[in-house]
C-alpha cells in the first residue's frame, strides 16, 4: 500500500545520468525551496512509460511554473536510463531505484511483474504519483496496479497550484 498523505516523505539519495556525468539527487535538497513531484515508473524503454515522460517532459515548464521539481524513479540502471532519454527526448531528471529500496518504502512495488511471462521480477515500482511539499511532507499519493494507467495529471496539477 502506499505512502498515505499527510506522512513524511522518506528521504532518499539516487543516482542520475546527464550529460555532465553521473550525480546524485537527494530529496531533501528540495525542503524549504520548492515542492517535488515524484513519478515512479515500471521501466524504461516500454510503451506506457515512454507515453508518461515524453508527455511530462513536453509540459514540464508547467510544473516549474508551479515551483515543483519533477523526477521519474525507475528501477532501470542510470545508463540504460540516460540512452532511453535521449532516444526519446525526455527532459525529466531520471532517478535510478536500482534496488527498488525506493519503491518498496514508498509502498508501490510490484510482488511479480508481468506474472503471466514468468520473468520472476519482483519490486518493479508501480506507476505512481507523490508530491511532497516544501516542508518534507506528502500532500498527493496515487498508485496503479494496471502499468498502463497514467497518473491523474489534472488533479496533480490542481494540487500542485494550492501548495505554490
Amino acid at each position: 500500500m502506499p505512502l498515505s498523505v499527510g506522512t513524511n516523505a522518506p528521504d532518499f539519495t539516487l543516482s542520475t545520468k546527464t550529460a555532465d556525468g553521473p550525480k546524485q539527487v537527494r530529496l531533501s535538497d528540495n525542503f524549504g525551496k520548492r515542492n517535488t513531484l515524484l513519478l515512479f515508473f515500471p521501466m524504461a524503454f516500454t510503451g506506457t512509460c515512454t507515453t508518461e515522460m515524453c508527455e511530462v517532459s513536453a509540459g514540464l515548464n508547467a510544473y516549474t511554473n508551479l515551483n515543483a521539481a519533477v523526477y521519474g524513479i525507475s528501477g532501470d540502471n542510470p545508463f540504460a536510463q540516460e540512452v532511453w532519454a535521449q532516444k526519446e527526448k525526455i527532459t525529466v531528471p531520471l532517478l535510478s531505484d536500482y534496488d527498488h529500496k525506493m519503491a518498496k518504502t514508498y509502498g508501490v512495488m510490484y510482488d511479480s511483474f508481468l506474472p503471466q511471462m514468468n520473468l520472476g521480477m519482483a519490486g518493479v515500482p508501480k506507476r505512481s504519483a507523490f508530491i511532497v511539499d516544501k516542508n518534507g511532507v506528502l500532500q498527493y499519493a496515487e498508485s496503479n496496479d494496471d502499468a498502463r494507467q497514467l497518473p491523474n495529471f489534472e488533479k496533480i496539477k490542481a494540487k500542485l497550484a494550492e501548495l505554490k
